[in-house]
C-alpha cells in the first residue's frame, strides 16, 4: 500500500427484531449506510435521530481494521436508547475501501 493510503470499512446499519417490541418509529429492515465520512439513508426512508445518536460514536471504530480478538471487531447490536423499545440496531462491515491521505486531509503526513 503507498505510503499515504489507509483503509476503512464501508458499514451498513440494521434495524433488527420484532417490530411488535418496538415503541420507537423503527422498522426491521431499516438501515442507513455509512462509507468514508458520509451517511446515506436510501429514498423515503428515515431514522431516528436519538438512535442515530447512540450509534454514532461506534461507527468510526467500527470501520477502522481491528484486530480479530478486539470486542469492536466480534460485537455488532446497539440497543435502542429508549429503555422500552425492544429495537437492535446491527452495525455490519460490508467491504473495505482505500482512501488517501492527501485526498481527505489538509494536514501533511510528518514522518514517524
Amino acid at each position: 500500500m503507498p505510503a499515504d493510503e489507509f483503509e476503512l470499512w464501508d458499514l451498513r446499519v440494521e434495524v433488527v427484531g420484532e417490530a411488535s417490541e418496538m415503541v420507537c418509529s423503527h422498522h426491521p429492515g431499516d438501515y442507513f449506510e455509512v462509507s468514508g465520512e458520509n451517511f446515506s439513508l436510501p429514498e423515503g426512508q428515515s431514522f431516528s435521530i436519538y438512535a442515530l445518536a447512540a450509534i454514532l460514536p461506534l461507527l468510526p471504530a467500527k470501520q477502522r481494521v481491528t484486530d480479530g480478538n478486539d470486542w469492536m471487531t466480534t460485537d455488532a447490536d446497539v440497543a435502542c436508547p429508549d429503555p422500552n423499545c425492544g429495537a437492535r440496531f446491527r452495525i455490519r462491515r460490508t467491504r473495505k475501501r482505500t482512501f488517501s491521505h492527501a485526498e481527505t486531509t489538509v494536514v501533511p503526513l510528518r514522518p514517524n
